[in-house]
């Protein structure tokens, strides 16, 4: 009997179920949005029951959809968001307040305290991390100060934290496990990625009670049965990875030095390092790819925090555009932006900057200055943030990357996979699927109950759609690159 594999995909501004074949092709999928929360500049929140909500319609739909019995499932894997931050309580499984998103600037003082407090080199020595308001540390501390009352029932056990895997997973499987893979709890700032266990000095500097923390599972792996009434039948959870994790998978960046560049809400950029722990003097992330088979991955991560989120701006903010599709032919009306730069540091500016006082600029307006070289600016923007990535982990890793693999619903405009490819003068490799992240899910969890036998059968079935081969002179290359870390200096200490 052919069985399937369901894929819950809970991204930033949507969640997504994908039903696959044992073959990896996708039977079935269904999307759907939810709210934006925008308490104030720079901080964004997202409702846990809208998440929960949206992922369960869209799971119920994909299965339908795909015309399979939930007893044809064989397993079912989740990928979701990274960082953000959800709190609940154990005896009712109710959120104490709204999530706080990766995007989110709001602990940008606390982080600020804690690097004035000497604390910034041994989170980075423990964590592979860099003391920024996009990880989840200090945004637990940040709740459980600001609501009265929080910190003691925390530390009592009655409230529990988790990234939205951990939320899931104890809504999936009627609050029996409160768990996170080792790829999610890497982005806490709580993991020390060397032991790969809760490190208890960090959880005293944030004031972090232990007990509210999830236990630590592999990356593939039976956790337990999703309840019989979510899908119809008791199916196997069996796989959990962040959504970057996830698409590195999915890509088959099995191998030392192997790469992809997922173009979402934001860009990320990993690079397979193996069982070596790189550590990055410049500003990249070292951080846990997988654990499977009791054996750790680790990456080299380069996150840029707006990435096809600028063209959404476009289409929300500016009115640019009626849909996103509508960039590439907008943008393809000129031949160049004409020395106009765009750098979308909406929510500061990540890897390898690190400044969340950076905000948004557009340099180099003249009179001529029209949509189509916004739109333009808009897209290039996109690839320059992704260049300062691949230069800086070429460089610490001492690997020259032969090709770059791609995915994320930018990934499909050809006109930004071109000027990628001429901007990093290598190619950009494009696959069938462009669901990565679905497929990196599906296949951590097919692996854990059989339905793949093992890497070598899951990388022979990854399939190139199209190959962008660099076009551009070095020379032309380097200039337009020079003029993008100019118009960077430009946007950054802005909001001090």
């Amino acid at each position: 009997m052919t069985r399937y594999v369901l894929a819950l995909d809970q991204g930033t501004t949507s969640s997504r179920a994908v039903v696959f074949d044992t073959h990896g092709g996708i039977r079935s999928m269904a999307q759907e949005e939810f709210e934006q929360i925008y308490p104030s500049p720079g901080d964004v929140e997202h409702d846990p029951e809208a998440i929960w909500s949206s992922q369960l319609v869209t799971a119920r739909r994909a299965v339908k959809e795909a015309g399979v019995d939930p007893s044809d499932l064989a397993c079912v894997g989740i990928t979701n968001q990274r960082e953000t931050t959800v709190l609940w309580e154990r005896a009712s499984g109710r959120p104490v307040a709204n999530a706080v998103v990766w995007q989110s600037r709001i602990t940008a003082p606390l982080c600020a305290t804690l690097k004035e407090a000497g604390h910034e080199a041994l989170f980075r020595e423990r964590t592979g991390l860099v003391l920024d308001p996009y990880f989840s540390g200090t945004k637990i501390a940040y709740l459980l100060d600001s609501i009265e009352g929080l910190r003691t029932r925390a530390e009592k056990g009655e409230i529990l934290f988790g990234t939205i895997d951990s939320f899931l997973a104890w809504r999936l499987t009627g609050g029996r496990h409160h768990v996170t893979d080792l790829s999610n709890a890497s982005r806490t700032l709580l993991l020390n990625i060397h032991t790969c266990e809760w490190d208890d000095e960090l959880l005293g500097i944030l004031n972090i009670p232990r007990a509210m923390l999830p236990e630590l599972v592999e990356s593939s792996g039976v956790i337990g049965d999703v309840d019989a009434e979510i899908l119809g039948a008791p199916v196997p959870l069996a796989g959990m990875a962040g959504d970057q994790q996830a698409a590195m998978f999915g890509q088959a960046c099995f191998g030392v030095g192997q790469a992809k560049n997922t173009y979402g809400t934001g860009c990320f950029l990993l690079m397979n390092t193996g069982q070596d722990l790189v550590v990055s003097e410049g500003g990249l992330l070292t951080t846990i790819g997988w654990s499977l088979n009791g054996q750790v991955t680790y990456c080299l991560e380069g996150a840029v925090f707006v990435g096809g989120a600028v063209v959404q701006w476009l289409r929300d903010g500016l009115g640019l555009i009626a849909d996103a599709a509508g960039v590439e032919s907008l943008a393809a009306q000129c031949a160049s932006t004409a020395g106009v730069y765009l750098v979308p540091a909406f929510v500061g500016l990540g890897a390898p900057y690190w400044d969340p006082s950076a905000r948004g600029t557009v340099v180099g307006i003249t009179r001529g200055t029209g949509r189509a070289e916004l739109a333009r600016a808009a897209l290039e923007s996109i690839a320059y943030q992704s260049r300062d990535l691949l230069e800086l982990m070429q460089e610490e890793s001492g690997i020259r990357m032969p090709g770059l693999r791609v995915d994320g619903g930018a990934s499909a405009n050809n006109l930004l996979m071109q000027f990628q490819a001429d901007m990093l003068g290598v190619s950009v490799l494009r696959p069938g699927i462009l669901e990565s992240t679905s497929l990196g899910a599906a296949r951590l969890a097919g692996l854990a109950v059989g339905v793949w036998d093992g890497l070598d059968e899951v990388a022979a079935e990854w399939q190139l759609e199209r190959e962008f081969l660099p076009a551009m002179e070095p020379a032309d290359r380097d200039s337009l690159y020079a003029g993008w870390l100019r118009a960077v200096e430009r946007s950054r200490g802005w909001a001090e």
